[in-house]
């Protein structure tokens, strides 16, 4: 057990159950971003509702974002590139835009938990179950999905708050998720927060 409780005074929440949003805050201006931007649009809505009924729930709210191979930036330049409205994604990112209590970590990679700092803080966190959602299914929801599965946490996955450029590609995945990595794909509407954490 760590002698510091709280991450040096910077992660105050304890909670079994964990929501991350996975690469939504993003411009969308890369290569076929804007197949991926025209299925990450309508489940935008969806995150945003279930991040508020996280929140509600006491459900800490962790934003796992790729830095874009950009490493002299840091989350709230990105966040500020993202929300120009020259930029494809500003839609998406206006309404996920992170709030003062979220907590966020940049990837270098696909997974979350690759060369980051996603370990401690959801060790700090008492974190046991983690719910996924973002982009892309098949990438990086994936793989950090599976890192996740390898480090024993129980999995959900709302079908309808993940997308990727297919939708047969993010269907097969989440079939993937569901029989192999033991994940909970039922859609958000279904997610009783407060059952979660009393499983947990």
């Amino acid at each position: 057990m760590p002698k510091n409780k709280d991450l040096h005074g910077n992660a105050p929440d304890k909670s079994a159950v964990v929501l991350l949003i996975i690469d939504m805050i993003s411009d969308f201006e890369f290569e076929d971003g804007e197949k991926l931007f025209a299925n990450a649009e309508p489940i935008a809505e969806n995150i945003a509702r279930l991040r508020k009924k996280a929140k509600k729930a006491g459900v800490p709210v962790v934003y796992v974002n790729d830095n874009f191979g950009k490493w002299q930036s840091d989350f709230k330049k990105l966040l500020s590139h993202c929300l120009d409205e020259n930029v494809r994604g500003s839609s998406v990112v206006r309404l996920l835009e992170p709030e003062d209590d979220d907590y966020f970590v940049l990837k270098p990679k696909h997974s979350g938990f690759f060369s980051t700092t996603l370990d401690v803080l959801l060790e700090y966190l008492g974190a046991e179950t983690l719910i996924l959602t973002g982009v892309a299914t098949n990438i990086c929801v994936l793989f950090t999905a599976n890192d996740a599965y390898m480090r024993d946490f129980e999995l959900v996955v709302p079908a309808d708050c993940v997308a990727a450029n297919l939708t047969e590609q993010s269907d097969l995945t989440l079939e993937f998720l569901g029989k192999i990595l033991k994940a909970d794909v039922r859609p958000s509407t279904e997610i009783n927060f407060k059952e979660l954490k009393a499983s947990a």
